[in-house]
């Protein structure tokens, strides 16, 4: 999380919104967030009902948590790129940064 926060400035230039998504309620978000120092990006809780949104993108485990994973989903709700990590492997915001860029520009 925390070098997709360093990353902003290359999501904001390719007109990019980066969210994080946890299955864990609120309250753990926010103490969570503030361990690392605070993120400039929102943290939403997929709490309840418990990782629907999770369950939705096929990220959810058996045990209640979900997959690290990331999503590229463009501006017509079309999910362009699925990147799903081991659990202790931090995601690499440039591979992310790498499918935008490959996206080709659709208007409005």
């Amino acid at each position: 999380m925390p070098a997709f926060n360093r990353a902003l400035p290359e999501f904001d230039r390719r007109d990019a919104q980066v969210l994080g998504i946890s299955v864990d309620s609120e309250p753990c978000n926010t103490a969570w967030k503030e361990s690392l120092g605070g993120l400039d990006y929102p943290l939403l809780s997929d709490f309840w009902p418990h990782g629907e949104i999770a369950k939705r993108y096929g990220v959810l485990r058996g045990e209640g948590y979900a997959e690290r994973a990331v999503f590229v989903i463009d501006k017509q709700g079309v999910v362009q790129y699925v990147d799903v990590h081991d659990i202790q492997e931090p995601p690499d915001p440039k591979e992310a940064l790498k499918a935008l860029d490959s996206q080709p520009i659709k208007s409005s």
